[in-house]
């Protein structure tokens, strides 16, 4: 049931329709190297056939799963002698050009160049992160989208009608198929947008329904909903772990859990669980949420994620299926905040157009007493010794004094964090107004801690060592009090 031409192409209306641009190309006689990337049964490899007839051309056929290096070369030097003797065209279909590594990818460049063959890929992954940028930058990437519930349900009604390629001729049961109203829109639903998983079900449900014998009236093949049910055995999930259906699953997952639904994101969840995800990346990208987009806001977010993880390596699959879905309720109804990470991204920006600038003296650590006359830690004001543990003194570069990264928002715990930073603003303002320190009106003991936290790590060091050389010594003792090995013992007496 291949098109045999551009009219017969069903879907991507946006390449081939009327006024696609690719079907205008083809119209002038004009085909360049092209990428045909989207999901399977959309009809990539029947699209490049028609382009390659359209245009007059040899079709040629590779597969990337299976040919190497010498099919290529073997290929080419045939459309070399084509376009050598003839002058003809040859079109280079390679189906899953992903799988070419990067040198087989190297040795079509040169022919892509050259116009020997125009090469029309296709692929079902990404091709920004599966084929090399010298290829890319030689190919027009075209995107073929999934295709309608009517265009797969114009499919399978030409299958069922067709007396010369479908069931309605040879190639089907006597007297023809028919297709229940019931049965029909179900095939259409379950082939998810894939025109070749709804025509082997209709094909395998026809062969059932065939052999038991079930025909309507007027004598034809009448496959039921069961029929279809058991020759498609289950919906088979659009997700591949290591493809576009892991990505766009994952993304939809954080957006519903940014978008404070609940709901898609259990779906999206349970999507990638059914689908064999590696649950080990599903808690990542929750953890990743509970600090990007809930943050500050409600900083248990973070808590629940973290401990999802840990009971998913204490209980694992399926019984930690109930702490995913536990985290994912959590951090999808949390209030949210991403000024965390927007102040870190600015604190970035200034990073990236300054460099690395100086630390200012007094923070500096004055580890030798001697660096105390640099003006190393000169200056620095303990804050725990003033009123509320705060003190005004400058902690950013001099260059950037006044920035103002940290900006909370007003959801969840963050207002109140907002809140205590306003009001520890204000203070520091009025003591500013009135010419005086912030100081507590009872300070704690006069101690140094480094000072102490040294002295007592000196004490540590030094209490160890006396320790291992008295068991060295002890040890030293056994060994000689011990009998040489194969002496006898004297007798007890």
């Amino acid at each position: 049931m291949r098109p045999r031409n551009l009219a017969e192409f069903v879907g991507q209306a946006h390449l081939v329709g009327e006024n696609g641009p690719l079907r205008r190309s083809v119209e002038r006689g004009y085909l360049g190297s092209i990428l045909l990337w989207g999901p399977p049964g959309t009809g990539k490899t029947s699209l490049a056939r028609l382009l390659a007839d359209a245009v007059g051309a040899e079709f040629m056929s590779l597969s990337a799963v299976m040919s190497g290096v010498a099919e290529i070369r073997s290929t080419v030097a045939a459309a070399r002698e084509r376009l050598t003797l003839v002058g003809g065209r040859s079109v280079l279909f390679i189906d899953e050009i992903h799988r070419f590594n990067k040198s087989q990818q190297d040795g079509l460049l040169p022919h892509v160049e050259d116009g020997t063959v125009i090469l029309i890929g296709a692929t079902t992954e990404n091709p920004y992160f599966e084929l090399n940028g010298a290829l890319l930058s030689r190919l027009r990437i075209w995107r073929l989208e999934p295709l309608s519930d009517d265009d797969v349900g114009t499919v399978v009604r030409r299958a069922i009608e067709d007396p010369e390629r479908g069931l309605a001729g040879d190639l089907g049961p006597a007297g023809g198929v028919r297709l229940p109203d019931d049965a029909f829109a179900h095939l259409v639903g379950l082939a998810g947008g894939d025109a070749r998983q709804a025509l082997n079900v209709l094909e395998g449900a026809t062969a059932l329904a065939e052999s038991a014998g079930e025909r309507d009236g007027d004598g034809r093949v009448e496959p039921t909903l069961a029929d279809i049910e058991a020759a498609a055995q289950q919906k088979v999930l659009a997700y591949d772990r290591a493809g576009d259906g892991h990505y766009d699953t994952a993304s939809a997952f954080i957006k519903s859990l940014r978008g404070n639904d609940p709901d898609g994101a259990l779906y999206w969840l349970a999507t990638m669980v059914a689908a064999g995800e590696d649950p080990r990346f599903i808690v990542r990208r929750l953890i990743i949420s509970a600090s990007e987009d809930v943050g500050n806001a409600d900083p248990r977010a973070l808590q629940v994620a973290v401990a999802a993880a840990q009971a998913l390596d204490h209980v694992g699959l399926p019984e930690a299926q109930y702490a995913l879905a536990q985290a994912t309720t959590y951090i999808a109804t949390a209030p949210k905040s991403n000024r965390s990470g927007a102040a870190y991204w600015a604190a970035v920006a200034d990073l990236e157009a300054n460099g690395a600038l100086a630390v200012p003296l007094h923070l500096r650590s004055a580890g030798h007493p001697a660096l105390k006359h640099h003006g190393y830690g000169v200056g620095y004001r303990y804050p725990p010794d003033f009123e509320d543990s705060d003190i005004a003194q400058l902690y950013l570069p001099e260059a950037l004094v006044g920035r103002d990264y940290y900006r909370p928002n007003d959801q969840g715990y963050e207002a109140t964090i907002g809140a205590r930073m306003k009001a520890r603003a204000a203070a520091r303002q009025a003591a500013r107004e009135a010419g005086r320190q912030r100081r507590e009106s009872s300070p704690g003991p006069a101690v140094d801690s480094m000072q102490a936290g040294s002295s007592i790590q000196r004490s540590r060091e030094a209490n160890r060592r006396k320790l291992a050389e008295t068991e060295r010594r002890d040890a030293g003792g056994a060994e000689q009090a011990a009998p040489a090995h194969g002496t006898i013992p004297p007798p007890t007496p």
